[in-house]
């Protein structure tokens, strides 16, 4: 992977990493750099499902893509908040 790769993937896991947080209902309990992580594991991981799915690459925006990718997400920050109340 090239630097231009891994700068990318940042940047959309920040994005993933905010939009899965908005879409899980309540206050959650872990901060903006778990979120990031949570976003850019996702973004990765998304990525590779919606590839081995065969709709990684469509014309114009991949929809199913950035769905897969925020679910995982949101799927994420809720386990990492249940975690965190816990403690």
């Amino acid at each position: 992977m090239e630097i231009s790769g891994i700068i990318s993937a940042i940047v959309i896991g920040i994005i993933i990493g905010v939009l899965g947080r908005l879409v899980v209902p309540g206050r959650q309990h872990i901060g903006i750099v778990l979120t990031i992580v949570v976003g850019i594991v996702a973004a990765l991981l998304g990525a590779a499902i919606a590839s081995g799915l065969g709709v990684a690459d469509t014309k114009g925006i991949d929809w199913i893509e950035w769905l897969i990718q925020i679910g995982l997400a949101a799927v994420g920050i809720a386990a990492l908040d249940r975690t965190r109340v816990r403690r």
